[in-house]
């Protein structure tokens, strides 16, 4: 028994010394070679349908200035081909469980124009020295529930586990600081609804200029999150505040929020998990909000491996200035001819609540881009293990910074056949990436500020 017992605690060690290890100088000298700076395969798939990385978008396309909305740099692109529910067996390889049962659940609207793969994602170049950096000294810590020796870009370029490749979704760049004002709309199974705007300030302490992986383990905070509802008038004033940190076990999230009611900053230690989303009609989780954030302390993470998906991405049509929000948003899902849909390279990870927790969500099924790591779709199943909702995020590659990030979110409720279009910026002032944000704006006294 001894002897057993031994061996079972070597074994033990030796797995989470695997699970947590950084990779070898060889390994993470494939980064910008045979794989691109953050991971991704550089080649082109076996078919060509997939075209070899080439840096992706480093310069804006002509008629671009920064402050406008983003010019579409592949508008004389044709669609190849659309799916519908007529033609979708001979997609089904390519597509994810949750977008099959949306042929399923609106079989006469429900349909994908597919593009030409465009390759677009690129990142600054010190973000990709950082990633290299990254690769061979970050680690899990807490049992997955932190990281540790990382900083600026995703810490696992080469990952071995689901736990690395969710981290490198939460903290993949996105520039340093960001004022955005955006909308979200959740109609009704008819199209009725009403619009929401937000006001969102957010600094991401990971990736400034100065910051150092000590630093960052000592102060523990990834980023500073403010939320100012601006309209309609019987929500405006209303406030969230979210310190984010790194090792949620160490020091759980903060978050406040300002109530124009009671007129006080309050506590929330609930704006986590399956606590329903601010005004979302119950459409969505506290940590679907960027499609996953917060600890994953609740799932048994598992890497499926890597799939070709058709995923939405180079979204700009989608984000053009000026489209009238009555023609995107139609009953059931958003309009599908303002959607462009490509082949991508996806890896794909499994969350599966631990026995014990409680979740609205059993199982998520995440698609994360090999290109940028932002998790594309998720697949959502309840306790009954059926399909509940269908997450997509639409992105495309902001050229001032250069990073992709989503221009809209869109969660499916398929039980309720409804859905939450958060991230309206078509009528909105674009985003400001150069925003100098201090911590001082993201202090309970300036979240009263804010919200009277």
């Amino acid at each position: 028994m001894k002897k057993l017992t031994l061996i079972s605690a070597v074994s033990f060690a030796l797995a989470t010394m695997s699970a947590t290890a950084a990779v070898t100088p060889e390994q993470a000298a494939k980064l910008g070679k045979e794989l691109t700076p953050v991971g991704a395969e550089r080649g082109a798939n076996s078919d060509g349908s997939i075209p070899a990385w080439e840096n992706g978008i480093t310069a804006a396309p002509a008629g671009y200035s920064k402050g406008d909305h983003h010019v579409d740099p592949f508008a004389g692109d044709k669609v190849l081909f659309t799916i519908t529910k007529d033609n979708l067996a001979q997609y089904k390889d390519n597509l994810t469980a949750g977008q099959v049962k949306l042929f399923e659940t609106y079989p006469d609207t429900f349909k994908m124009n597919v593009y030409q793969t465009r390759r677009s994602a690129s990142m600054p170049s010190h973000v990709y020295d950082a990633i290299k950096a990254n690769a061979t000294k970050a680690e899990l810590v807490l049992g997955g529930n932190g990281i540790s020796n990382a900083v600026m870009g995703i810490p696992f370029p080469i990952p071995s586990n689901g736990l690395e490749v969710i981290w490198n979704h939460i903290t993949r760049y996105r520039g340093v600081s960001a004022e955005i004002t955006a909308s979200q709309a959740a109609p009704t199974a008819s199209g009725d609804y009403t619009l929401m705007e937000m006001k969102n300030s957010i600094n991401f302490k990971y990736t400034e200029k100065d910051m150092t992986a000590e630093k960052l383990q000592k102060d523990n905070v990834i980023f500073k999150y403010k939320q100012i509802i601006t309209q309609p008038a019987r929500l405006a004033g209303t406030a969230l505040l979210v310190h984010e940190t790194l090792n949620q076990d160490t020091e759980a999230r903060k978050a406040w929020t300002y109530n124009t009611g009671q007129r006080r900053v309050r506590r929330a230690p609930n704006v986590a998990f399956d606590t329903p989303g601010t005004a979302t009609d119950g459409l969505r989780t506290t940590d679907d909000f960027d499609m996953y954030n917060g600890s994953p302390s609740r799932y048994e993470w598992k890497l499926i491996g890597k799939k070709e998906v058709y995923i939405p991405y180079n979204s700009y049509k989608l984000h053009a200035k000026g489209v009238d929000y009555d023609k995107l948003i139609t009953p059931g899902h958003i309009n599908q001819d303002y959607v462009r849909y490509e082949k991508h390279r996806v890896w794909q990870v499994e969350a599966t609540l631990k026995e014990g927790m409680r979740h609205t969500y059993k199982k998520r099924v995440f698609f994360i881009d090999e290109d940028n790591w932002q998790v594309s779709i998720a697949d959502i199943y309840d306790n009954r293990d059926e399909l509940y909702r269908v997450a997509m995020a639409h992105e495309l590659n902001y050229y001032e910074l250069p990073a992709s990030w989503s221009t809209l979110e869109v969660f499916h409720d398929l039980q309720a056949r409804r859905y939450l279009a958060q991230g309206l910026d078509n009528n909105s002032k674009m985003y400001n990436f150069d925003a100098k944000l201090k911590d001082k704006e993201f202090t309970q006294s300036a979240l009263r500020r804010a919200g009277r």
